[in-house]
């Protein structure tokens, strides 16, 4: 059993839980999630199963998108809707269009500082770890790329946007961050992921109707999986002959017709002469392509 399950996580769980509820119910040995979203977030968790495990890495690497509530005039330890509010200010009368001027200049590369509350390590420990014993430690900028900013309400308090942005982000910085150059305060109310790299997010399916269709039997549930190169979708490919593909498949480079303007270095999707996918190749100088990541995905 190899493939993606993309789940829209609920409220409430976290990342891992979320996993470990749909690895019961479809009775997978080898899973692993990409891209966590945070207890009180929903949305998009694409969900790896056996062979598809291997595409986890690269999924991490994918852009996303978010719809994202922003309260506006109240600013909170954690910087969503679950922490203690620790200031407030007054919340100056801005349309949307002047929103829309605001977050324009945080579209692009820009630099944030990863909040306290984030999973990311200092001295062997985690940032939220440190923050709930009340500690504050210096956070290195981070260089991320926000691809769009749109402005979808902003009334009163309440501003709602959706995000286009790389990996790294971290939404409830750039909130705080709009926030203060708008001259308040403000907090995460709620997030939603709707995309991550190029999955569809049509093929979403919540909890509950992951329990539902578990009830008509394991292969019900299963034939909801989708391939694992499903989420390289983007990337560019190419097809071995028949000869080529035991080699490839052996740790071997080989000589193929590389796609148009492809630079060495670039990763691509391998395929065999049964349109059968092989795993990630790189191409080389000289037209050839090495193995970096086989699939056994069986014949």
């Amino acid at each position: 059993m190899n493939g993606l399950f993309l789940l829209n996580k609920p409220a409430g769980l976290t990342s891992n839980q979320a996993l470990q509820r749909v690895k019961r119910l479809i009775r997978a040995k080898k899973a692993g999630h990409t891209g966590s979203l945070d207890p009180a977030a929903t949305g998009m968790l694409p969900l790896c199963f056996g062979e598809a495990t291997k595409v986890c890495a690269y999924l991490l690497d994918a852009d996303k998108s978010y719809r994202v509530g922003a309260r506006l005039g109240e600013a909170t330890d954690t910087g969503d809707a679950d922490g203690q509010v620790i200031e407030t200010a007054d919340v100056p009368d801005l349309d949307a269009d002047e929103w829309r001027r605001i977050s324009g200049a945080f579209v692009g590369q820009i630099e944030q500082i990863p909040p306290m509350y984030s999973a990311l390590k200092k001295d062997g420990k985690r940032l939220y770890e440190l923050a709930r014993k009340g500690e504050v430690v210096e956070r290195k900028p981070r260089k991320i790329h926000i691809h769009a900013i749109d402005v979808v309400e902003a009334r009163g308090k309440r501003l709602l946007l959706n995000v286009r942005c790389s990996k790294g982000t971290y939404i409830r910085t750039l909130v705080e961050d709009l926030a203060k150059a708008a001259g308040t305060v403000a907090h995460t109310a709620s997030l939603h992921r709707e995309t991550v790299g190029d999955l569809d997010p049509d093929g979403m399916l919540d909890l509950r109707g992951a329990e539902e269709i578990a009830e008509s039997g394991i292969d019900a549930l299963r034939s909801r999986l989708i391939p694992a190169d499903a989420a390289l979708s983007g990337w560019p490919s190419i097809a071995l002959t028949a000869a080529d593909v035991s080699r490839f498949c052996g740790g071997q480079a080989v000589n193929a017709e590389l796609p148009p303007g492809q630079e060495p270095g670039r990763l691509l999707r391998v395929y065999g002469p049964d349109d059968r996918f092989l795993g990630i190749g790189e191409g080389l100088a000289g037209s050839l392509v090495a193995p970096r990541r086989i699939f056994r995905l069986g014949e």
